[in-house]
């Protein structure tokens, strides 16, 4: 049984949640600018939250009205327990959902094998994103 749990998450409602994560897990540990982190698709998105049992926020994921799923994250010490992979089935399920045919997303290259476990596949070659390397990855809804 997990200790977290899953929920919808409103921009409006949950932005501090959900920035409080992205902001831990991007901002600061993996340094990217914080003017590269906020666009105005957060307000257009599908958001989910895992929360910890007090109903802290641990983990969130988007899903943009196109298909592409970003800003996966989750805090460090929640890492390999799990988390991300509800959150991207919460997502998937989400994309189903709404009709959507095409799943796409850009991976870090050190998490290309989790979302390949999750039916993802890679599309060309590795790119530079936000100073760090990434790969195009895509799957059937």
């Amino acid at each position: 049984m997990p200790s977290y749990r899953l929920r919808h998450a409103d921009w409006e409602r949950d932005r501090a949640s959900l920035q409080a994560v992205r902001r831990a897990v991007f901002v600061l540990e993996q340094k990217v600018p914080e003017d590269l982190e906020w666009d105005e698709f957060d307000a257009l998105s599908t958001h989910v939250l895992a929360q910890d049992p007090s109903g802290q926020a641990i983990g969130t994921g988007r899903l943009l009205p196109d298909g592409h799923i970003g800003r996966m994250a989750v805090l460090a010490g929640w890492r390999r327990q799990g988390v991300g992979d509800a959150l991207l089935t919460w997502l998937i399920e989400q994309a189903r959902h709404r009709g959507m045919r095409e799943l796409l997303l850009h991976a870090q290259s050190h998490a290309v094998p989790f979302y390949l476990r999750h039916g993802f596949a890679c599309i060309g070659d590795e790119f530079i994103e936000a100073g760090i390397v990434h790969r195009l990855m895509r799957r059937a809804a």
